[in-house]
């Protein structure tokens, strides 16, 4: 069985646009679907997907994909986009994508999706979103706006955990997508809320929060927004997860060449997921970075894993980089 993640960067500038260009053929969709064909994953879960209540977008993309390819869908509602009724980000005005709850053009914007050839057991799903970030324990927050902090949820997109019957029992998917631990100023905001919520799974797993972990085989999966050894950010919180020994991180590394690392990268440049400008470039970024994961509970036994970045002048290098500048990323995992 394979798992995987891709932040497919399916998000458009107001609600519907995305249908619309699904709808039309738009190049990049056409572009995300061949990457996703290329690789066949059993499960994938898909980040940076606009939302919406009767999941029409979700259904064409998944159309396009071949008939019947994944019949089992499931989205809920992210808090990218749902505004809070304040001025979260100090502008002045209200309404605005940096005062919901997570930043958002508008409701929905760059959600998660799970697409599975195995059923979804939909009414066994949790959703841990609407947990307020004052209430982790040991929270960290950012000094000033404590009316904003009374209300600030702690996901970014979202935290669920869902169950998938696939042969031999269930595996649950613990979903998320965080935040970016830059754009923000000295007080860190971003930074502190991206180490926190990568830090809720493992106080999930540690029962030190009212809801219980499940019971049996899991998958940590979904966008940290964090690498390990390089970028900005507090990279210890990744790395912690990384290190759990209740969990497995399988090393994924590309199966060809690879853009120049950024220099004094300390990280494998094999394993990034992520195609970012380098720091000296018209338009500088971070490089590329180690962001997205698939991470399997110990108990699970791991045949395989990969990123998929084809080497330049390979067939599908121009068509990974159309799709995203984030690459996808897959573990195999040997069923009873």
């Amino acid at each position: 069985m394979r798992i995987a993640t891709y932040e497919a960067e399916l998000s458009r500038r107001g609600p519907g646009l995305l249908y619309g260009a699904i709808l039309k053929g738009d190049a990049q969709v056409q572009a995300v679907r061949r990457v996703i064909a290329e690789v066949e994953p059993d499960i994938l879960l898909l980040t940076g997907f606009d939302y919406d209540a009767d999941l029409v977008a979700l259904r064409a993309f998944s159309d396009g994909l071949g008939q019947g390819a994944y019949p089992y869908l499931f989205a809920l509602r992210p808090n990218t986009g749902l505004q809070t009724g304040l001025d979260m980000d100090g502008d002045g005005t209200l309404g605005g994508p940096g005062d919901a709850q997570g930043w958002g053009r508008f409701s929905g914007a760059g959600g998660m999706a799970i697409l599975s050839r195995y059923p979804i057991q939909v009414a066994g799903a949790r959703d841990f979103s609407a947990w307020l970030w004052r209430d982790l324990p040991g929270a960290k927050l950012p000094e000033g706006a404590p009316e904003g902090l009374a209300v600030q949820r702690l996901s970014t997109t979202g935290h669920w955990d869902v169950p998938v019957e696939v042969p031999g029992g269930v595996v649950h998917l613990l979903a998320f997508a965080a935040t970016t631990p830059v754009f923000d100023g000295p007080e860190d905001r971003n930074g502190l809320r991206n180490q926190a919520e990568i830090g809720f799974w493992r106080d999930y797993l540690d029962k030190r929060l009212p809801m219980e972990p499940p019971e049996g085989r899991f998958v940590i999966l979904g966008n940290a927004n964090l690498d390990p050894a390089d970028g900005s950010g507090r990279r210890k919180a990744i790395a912690a997860l990384l290190g759990d020994h209740r969990l497995q991180d399988p090393l994924p590394a590309s199966a060809g060449g690879r853009v120049a690392a950024t220099v004094g990268q300390r990280g494998d440049p094999a394993r990034d997921t992520a195609d970012w400008p380098e720091p000296a470039a018209a338009e500088p970024g971070p490089g590329n970075l180690r962001v997205d994961y698939v991470l399997p509970s110990a108990d699970l036994a791991v045949m395989a894993a990969g990123v998929f970045w084809p080497e330049p002048g390979a067939p599908l290098a121009a068509v990974a980089l159309a799709a995203s500048r984030h690459r996808l990323v897959w573990v195999d995992i040997r069923l009873p």
